[in-house]
């Protein structure tokens, strides 16, 4: 999916589904960043397309005023 396409689907989503997807992103990057610190190779390419992800959604959090 593009970037401009994820972005048009999550401003539909409502605010308490985008603090939701914040939740779950955070607790994805925090176990593998966990994961990486064990040594376990597999978990590091995973994590920056998390962390965009996680950008984005608050972006999107930002422009609706919202604060998390």
């Amino acid at each position: 999916m593009k970037v401009a396409e994820q972005l048009t689907d999550l401003r539909g989503l409502t605010v308490e589904d985008l603090r939701q997807r914040v939740r779950d992103l955070d607790d994805q990057v925090f176990r593998l960043r966990i994961q990486r610190s064990m040594g376990q190779a597999e978990s590091g390419n995973k994590m920056r397309p998390l962390r965009k992800e996680l950008a984005r959604v608050k972006t999107v959090l930002g422009e609706k005023g919202i604060k998390d």
